[in-house]
Protein backbone atom coordinates (compact mmCIF):
# COMPACT_ATOMS: atom_id res chain seq x y z
CA UNK A 1 0.00 0.00 0.00
CA UNK A 2 1.40 3.32 -1.11
CA UNK A 3 -0.50 6.56 -1.61
CA UNK A 4 -0.32 10.31 -1.16
CA UNK A 5 -3.31 12.37 -0.08
CA UNK A 6 -3.45 16.07 -0.94
CA UNK A 7 -6.08 18.24 0.75
CA UNK A 8 -7.55 21.36 -0.82
CA UNK A 9 -9.80 23.24 1.58
CA UNK A 10 -12.77 24.84 -0.15
CA UNK A 11 -15.31 27.10 1.57
CA UNK A 12 -17.92 24.34 2.08
CA UNK A 13 -16.06 21.05 1.53
CA UNK A 14 -12.68 19.35 1.50
CA UNK A 15 -11.27 18.24 -1.85
CA UNK A 16 -8.96 15.25 -1.57
CA UNK A 17 -6.65 14.17 -4.39
CA UNK A 18 -5.24 10.70 -3.89
CA UNK A 19 -2.37 9.31 -5.95
CA UNK A 20 -0.43 6.07 -5.69
CA UNK A 21 -0.98 2.39 -6.36
CA UNK A 22 -4.47 0.99 -6.78
CA UNK A 23 -5.26 -1.76 -4.29
CA UNK A 24 -7.96 -2.69 -1.84
CA UNK A 25 -5.68 -1.76 1.08
CA UNK A 26 -4.86 1.63 -0.43
CA UNK A 27 -8.52 2.51 -0.92
CA UNK A 28 -9.45 1.37 2.60
CA UNK A 29 -6.62 3.36 4.19
CA UNK A 30 -7.09 6.59 2.28
CA UNK A 31 -10.86 6.53 2.89
CA UNK A 32 -10.20 6.12 6.63
CA UNK A 33 -7.94 9.17 6.44
CA UNK A 34 -10.53 11.16 4.45
CA UNK A 35 -13.22 10.45 7.02
CA UNK A 36 -10.91 11.25 9.94
CA UNK A 37 -9.82 14.57 8.39
CA UNK A 38 -13.40 15.61 7.61
CA UNK A 39 -14.34 14.98 11.25
CA UNK A 40 -11.26 16.74 12.65
CA UNK A 41 -11.80 19.82 10.47
CA UNK A 42 -15.59 19.77 10.89
CA UNK A 43 -16.39 19.50 7.17
CA UNK A 44 -19.54 17.46 6.43
CA UNK A 45 -18.91 17.42 2.67
CA UNK A 46 -16.01 15.96 0.71
CA UNK A 47 -14.84 15.41 -2.83
CA UNK A 48 -12.46 12.51 -3.45
CA UNK A 49 -10.51 12.68 -6.71
CA UNK A 50 -8.91 9.27 -7.08
CA UNK A 51 -5.86 9.03 -9.35
CA UNK A 52 -4.58 5.57 -8.40
CA UNK A 53 -2.41 3.71 -10.91
CA UNK A 54 -2.72 0.07 -11.84
CA UNK A 55 -5.46 -2.44 -12.56
CA UNK A 56 -8.93 -1.46 -11.42
CA UNK A 57 -10.46 -3.32 -8.49
CA UNK A 58 -12.83 -6.17 -9.23
CA UNK A 59 -16.54 -6.17 -8.46
CA UNK A 60 -16.17 -8.18 -5.25
CA UNK A 61 -13.52 -5.83 -3.85
CA UNK A 62 -15.59 -2.79 -4.82
CA UNK A 63 -18.68 -4.27 -3.15
CA UNK A 64 -16.83 -5.17 0.05
CA UNK A 65 -15.13 -1.77 0.35
CA UNK A 66 -18.24 0.23 -0.45
CA UNK A 67 -20.48 -1.79 1.89
CA UNK A 68 -18.03 -1.72 4.80
CA UNK A 69 -17.19 1.97 4.51
CA UNK A 70 -20.76 3.12 4.05
CA UNK A 71 -21.94 1.15 7.08
CA UNK A 72 -19.03 2.28 9.23
CA UNK A 73 -19.41 5.96 8.39
CA UNK A 74 -23.18 6.32 8.02
CA UNK A 75 -24.12 9.75 9.33
CA UNK A 76 -20.53 11.03 9.28
CA UNK A 77 -20.97 13.15 6.13
CA UNK A 78 -23.81 15.02 4.48
CA UNK A 79 -22.35 14.30 1.04
CA UNK A 80 -19.40 12.60 -0.60
CA UNK A 81 -18.64 13.21 -4.26
CA UNK A 82 -16.28 10.71 -5.86
CA UNK A 83 -14.32 10.90 -9.11
CA UNK A 84 -12.10 8.02 -10.26
CA UNK A 85 -10.26 9.56 -13.19
CA UNK A 86 -9.18 6.11 -14.43
CA UNK A 87 -12.56 4.39 -13.99
CA UNK A 88 -13.76 2.04 -16.71
CA UNK A 89 -17.22 0.60 -17.17
CA UNK A 90 -19.94 0.81 -14.55
CA UNK A 91 -17.98 -0.35 -11.51
CA UNK A 92 -18.06 3.05 -9.81
CA UNK A 93 -21.80 3.41 -10.37
CA UNK A 94 -22.12 -0.02 -8.73
CA UNK A 95 -20.10 1.28 -5.74
CA UNK A 96 -22.42 4.28 -5.51
CA UNK A 97 -25.48 2.02 -5.51
CA UNK A 98 -24.03 -0.15 -2.74
CA UNK A 99 -23.30 2.91 -0.57
CA UNK A 100 -26.63 4.65 -1.23
CA UNK A 101 -28.58 1.45 -0.54
CA UNK A 102 -26.96 1.47 2.90
CA UNK A 103 -27.89 5.09 3.57
CA UNK A 104 -24.53 6.71 2.79
CA UNK A 105 -24.82 9.98 0.80
CA UNK A 106 -22.32 9.27 -2.00
CA UNK A 107 -22.42 10.15 -5.67
CA UNK A 108 -19.98 9.19 -8.41
CA UNK A 109 -19.06 11.63 -11.16
CA UNK A 110 -17.02 11.46 -14.33
CA UNK A 111 -15.44 14.91 -13.80
CA UNK A 112 -14.31 17.03 -10.88
CA UNK A 113 -16.32 19.97 -12.27
CA UNK A 114 -19.56 17.97 -12.16
CA UNK A 115 -18.76 16.75 -8.63
CA UNK A 116 -18.07 20.30 -7.44
CA UNK A 117 -21.31 21.54 -8.98
CA UNK A 118 -23.25 18.84 -7.11
CA UNK A 119 -21.51 19.58 -3.80
CA UNK A 120 -22.35 23.28 -3.94
CA UNK A 121 -25.87 23.05 -5.26
CA UNK A 122 -26.75 20.10 -7.45
CA UNK A 123 -27.23 19.78 -11.19
CA UNK A 124 -28.27 22.74 -13.33
CA UNK A 125 -32.01 23.31 -13.66
CA UNK A 126 -33.73 21.33 -16.37
CA UNK A 127 -31.38 18.35 -16.19
CA UNK A 128 -32.35 15.08 -14.56
CA UNK A 129 -30.64 14.43 -11.18
CA UNK A 130 -28.32 11.80 -12.66
CA UNK A 131 -27.18 14.04 -15.54
CA UNK A 132 -23.99 14.91 -13.65
CA UNK A 133 -22.86 11.28 -13.89
CA UNK A 134 -22.20 11.86 -17.59
CA UNK A 135 -20.24 15.10 -17.31
CA UNK A 136 -23.44 17.16 -17.13
CA UNK A 137 -24.98 15.65 -20.25
CA UNK A 138 -28.22 13.70 -20.14
CA UNK A 139 -27.90 9.97 -20.72
CA UNK A 140 -29.02 8.76 -24.15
Amino acid sequence: MSYELTIIEKPTYLHFVVTGENSRDTVAHYMEEVMRLCAERNFPRALVEERLEGPRLGTIDVFCLSAAMSMRYIGALKSLAYVDVYAVGDTMKFAENVAVNRGFPARVFSTVAAAEKWLVGGPPRGLPPDATLNGGKPHS
